[in-house]
């Protein structure tokens, strides 16, 4: 979806377009907390009727999906029809038949679709090396967004909070006001990607998230030596979703779309898909184990993860708002020898 909302959106218009799926995700986090609560469908005897209203969401957004746009770029490029992606750019932008904006476009398009021929399938994106640091970077992104302990919290937030020391009806109240939270920062996204660069956003998110995630590990680990640690805790939860928010939230979901041309965009978004669903799998089946094992040390690798994103980032991960992808796929062409770091710096002193 965030593929989609980026190849639609015009250049100006991407940084704010690219947050809506994932702030449609902390939505649906918020409106599922709120149908978990005892007093609503949480109880022994409605939670099968809150578990079959997902379904009733699925059915009301997608029953307009035959009106939703094609992609201009995907019918050009890809599909090479030129007319049809002419009369989409059309619609979409407003633009006259003789507009020389939509003449930009199409030439942009053009000059993507006659360069030399690119990876496009599975096995031709992982082999490429060109296209390899922009890969392990959006796997990282995707996967490491969910080992940094994000759905780890939601899903067990409540034992979570009465570990903390609250009431198990404070604990409910406490894991809808961490999920509004969640909601109302990330409301936030669109405003801070178009005025902020990327890369300050994703250090930024990654390092604090580290920081918060440490802090709570320790606080919850000793909670029982000093009386307000249990509130530290909590504080350290709530700290740790604000910040996550401002990169570590939403960025993984655009970036593939922002590093990888048309071509090898939809086979290295679909294999960062699968990154992102299996370490969510693993979080969801491993975590209560690993807790059990662990004790409050469970929430170290989860600190450990942001500060790996945070490496990344600074060392390898190009700048990329308003850049079209032609223009950022030759600063990663070279893999780990990439010269990121020192691009940006020159580009910030600019």
């Amino acid at each position: 979806m965030s593929m989609w909302h980026s190849e639609l959106a015009a250049l100006s218009q991407r940084s704010t377009l690219a947050p809506l799926c994932p702030m449609g995700l902390t939505l649906g986090v918020v409106v599922s907390q709120i149908c978990s609560l005892r007093s609503l469908l949480g109880g022994v005897e409605y939670w099968h009727l809150g578990l079959a209203f997902y379904g009733v969401l699925v059915g009301l957004f997608y029953a307009p999906f035959k009106w939703y746009p094609e992609s201009p770029k995907w019918l050009y490029i890809v599909k090479g029809r030129k007319e049809e992606a002419r009369q989409q750019l059309m619609k979409l932008r407003g633009y006259a038949m003789d507009s020389p904006a939509l003449q930009e476009e199409l030439d942009d398009m053009e000059s993507e679709a006659t360069s030399k021929a690119a990876a496009s399938g599975f096995l031709d994106v992982i082999r490429d090396p060109s296209l390899r640091l922009p890969l392990i970077i959006v796997c990282a992104f995707l996967g490491g967004q969910q080992l940094s302990g994000i759905n780890a919290i939601f899903y067990y937030s409540v034992s979570i909070f009465r570990k903390a020391g609250l009431t198990p009806q404070a604990s409910e109240w406490a894991n809808l006001g961490a999920g509004s939270l969640n909601l109302a920062t990330s409301m936030v996204g669109p405003i801070l990607l178009e005025r902020v660069n990327r890369r300050p956003l994703m250090l930024f998110s990654t390092l604090l998230c580290t920081v918060c995630l440490f802090l709570f590990a320790m606080l919850l680990y000793f909670i029982e030596s000093v009386s307000w640690f249990a509130v530290g805790c909590i504080g350290c939860i709530f700290l740790y979703i604000f910040f996550f928010q401002f990169g570590l939230g939403p960025m993984p979901f655009f970036i593939g779309a922002e590093l990888f041309e048309q071509a090898p965009r939809p086979a290295a978004m679909a294999l960062g898909s699968v990154v992102y669903w299996s370490c969510n799998f693993i979080i969801g089946m491993a975590f209560p184990t690993l807790q059990n094992a662990w004790g409050a040390l469970v929430f170290l690798p989860f600190s450990i993860t942001c500060l790996f994103l945070y490496v990344l980032t600074k060392y390898y991960m190009p700048e990329t708002r308003g850049k079209n992808p032609s223009d950022v796929a030759p600063l990663v062409a070279n893999g780990f020898r990439s010269r990121v770091r020192e691009i940006a710096h020159l580009a910030n002193q600019s």
